[in-house]
This record gives C-alpha cells, structure tokens and sequence, in this order.
C-alpha cells in the first residue's frame, strides 16, 4: 500500500516537473533572443594645438594720415555740407582710400602768437581786440594758449591752453609795447612743437583740431632756426596756421636781384600758411582785424576731417606730396580744396633736434 502511495507521489512529481519543463521550454522559443552588441571601441584622440610660450603676437603697425581740409569756391567763400564720395586723396600721384570722414564742429587747440616788437605796436590795441573776438568766440571744448615774443631770448608763454576765457582775456591785457628784434622764425618753431606736444598728452580719442594765429609784420632778424628747420617742421606737424601779416610799413623798394622786406616778408608768410593748410591775411588797416579774427575763427570750424593709411607704408623720412580733388559742383562751380601740401614719412633721424637751442618758451607766472 505504501509502495503505490510513493509511487503515486513520484508519478504526480514527474506530471509536474513534465509541465513546469514544456513550459519552459515554449517560454524559451517565444522570447526573442537578445542581440549581442558590438564591443565598445575608445575614440581616436586628437592632438590639441600647442601654445608655445615663445611666440610673440605679429603687431601690423599702420600710419594714419590725418588731414583737415577747408573747402572754397572762386570767391574765397566756405563751402559745407560735401559728401565724402566728392573727395579724392593723392599721395605722390596715388589715389589713397579714405579710411574715416567727417564734417562737423571739431574741438580747436589754438595759440594765438603776437610779435610784440617795435613793429606791431601802432596796432597792438586793435590786436588784442581781435584775440578778444577769437577767445569769446571759442566753444567750451576749445583749448587757447597766448604767446608773446620779440627777440630768441624774449617768448613768453602768457597764458598755457585753457578753456577759461577768463583767464586767456587776462592774459592779453599783458602785451605792452617793447622794442627788439624780432624772432619770428623761433617763435612759430617752438609754439608749434608746444601745440604737438599738448597734443600728445591727451588720448588719442581726445585729441583736437590744432592751429596757431600769427599776428607780425613778416620780417625775421633774430632767430636760431632757419626757413628751411622751420618748414621741415610743418611737414611732419599737423597745425594748421593762420597769418595776419601787417607789411605794410616795410620798405617795398627792393634791389635789381633781391626782393624788397615788404616781397620778402610776404613770400614768408604766405608760405607758412600754404604748407600748414591756414590762410594768410594782409590786413589794410587795423579796423579790419575784428573781421579777419570772426573769419578764422569760423573757418576753423568748418573743416573737413579726412584720414587715410599710406598704400607707401616705408618710413624712410623723405618728403610726401599730399593733394586733395574735391569734384566741381552744379553748373561747373569750381571747389577748391585748402590742406598742408605733404609730409615726412616717419623717418629715425630728425634734422630739426638741433643743439644748442634759443631759450624755450617761458612761462609767466
């Protein structure tokens, strides 16, 4: 009885391990197998470039070439308002491109340079009226400077460049009359090297249109420097010079070769204002010098501001020809374009660091 009972059990067991088995089996048919994946393969490394240490940025250093040109028609008048597509800019016969143009109401550093010799004294009121004019008219970003001067060893500084009007029309009640010969040569070498160096201190954002307004007869008898280290100078500066050129009492009288002191003087002043790109005026009379200081003080402010990079970037200090075309306007109308006539290409040397200098401009205390 007990055998057929275990027997029973066994038979019911192997029924149940027969199912759990088909079971499983069917189980292992249905599930789909699993895909065997591809072994991870590490990704090829790329060399990151290198910093050496020892290499030095490449520095391109480019000349900028600035240039406030005034421009006039036939009859001397202002002529605004001109598109920058009516300039063109030569440099020794090559067209250069124009790199920034502009045309507004620039901020001026100006000196005001006064011969205050024997010569100039039967006007010396009605020039300290026209260097009132010039200083009231000035804007309040306008810087001034008023030198006075007479021999190599007599130019004062009376006032440094301020926007204070009041303190520059103090400084001209300083000129008085006092006799000398007379260094005009001088006294523009070195009023234009303080205008230059004033200019220098400031960021290059802030810097400013620059002139000198020279107020003499013309005729040079005691300066260091010559024409020629006056003129090398204009080349390479950027101020612009206004003359007001009382000849009129030098002798016109002149010899079978020779100019006259009145030619001579005039030839002078007339070209110190062409290179720089001023104006030289020759008043009659001194009643005229109150017009003359209202036109410079407007032309002053009604340039055109034009900057270009030299396609000859050599900087071998030779002498650049600089001419501006400015296209005619309606009806043919003649514009004529008024600017410095070159300048230096950077040289190392200078012929204009002489020694031993004229006593530099002093300053009154």
């Amino acid at each position: 009885m007990k055998r057929k009972i275990l027997l029973a059990i066994s038979g019911a067991a192997f029924a149940v391990l027969a199912c759990v088995f088909t079971l499983l089996s069917t189980s292992a048919q249905t599930t789909r197998p699993a895909t065997a994946k591809p072994a991870a393969t590490s990704p090829t490394p790329v060399a990151k470039p290198t910093i050496n240490e020892d290499d030095e940025p490449i520095r391109i250093e480019t000349e900028l070439v600035n240039l406030n040109v005034r421009v006039v028609d036939r009859s001397g008048r202002t002529v605004n308002d001109l598109p920058e597509r009516d300039f063109k800019i030569y440099e020794d016969g090559v067209q250069q491109k124009i790199e920034s143009f502009s045309k507004y109401d620039v901020p001026t550093n100006y000196g005001i340079v006064v011969d205050n010799s024997g010569s100039i004294a039967p006007q010396l009121e009605k020039v300290i009226e026209a260097g009132n004019i010039l200083i009231n008219q000035n804007k309040p970003d306008d810087e001034t400077m008023v030198i006075r001067f007479i021999g190599r060893d007599k130019i004062e500084i009376l006032q440094e460049f301020t926007s204070s009007k009041t303190d520059l029309l103090d400084s001209l009640d300083q000129f008085m009359k006092e006799g000398g010969q007379t260094a005009i040569i001088d006294a523009v070498y070195l009023a234009v090297e303080r205008v230059e160096e004033h200019e220098r201190s400031k960021n290059a954002a802030d810097r400013k249109r620059r002139a000198l307004i020279l107020i003499t007869d013309g005729e040079d008898r005691d300066s260091f420097y010559t024409e020629k280290q006056l003129f090398d100078l204009l080349r390479e500066s950027e101020t612009q010079i206004y003359t007001i050129g009382f000849v009129g009492d030098l002798s016109g009288e002149g010899g079978f070769i020779s100019k006259s002191p009145q030619a001579k003087a005039k030839a002078f002043l007339d070209r110190i204002a062409l290179e720089s790109g001023g104006k030289a005026y020759y008043p009659a009379s001194n009643t005229e010098l109150p017009e003359i200081a209202r036109q410079i003080s407007s032309e002053l402010r009604s340039q055109y501001s034009i900057a270009y990079v030299p396609s000859n970037d050599r900087k071998d200090g030779t002498f650049r020809n600089i001419k501006v075309v400015v296209d005619d306007g309606p009806n043919k109308q003649k514009r004529i374009p008024v600017t410095r006539t070159g300048r230096l290409a950077d040289g190392k040397s200078s012929p204009n660091k002489l020694t031993p200098k004229p006593a530099a401009a002093s300053t009154k205390p």
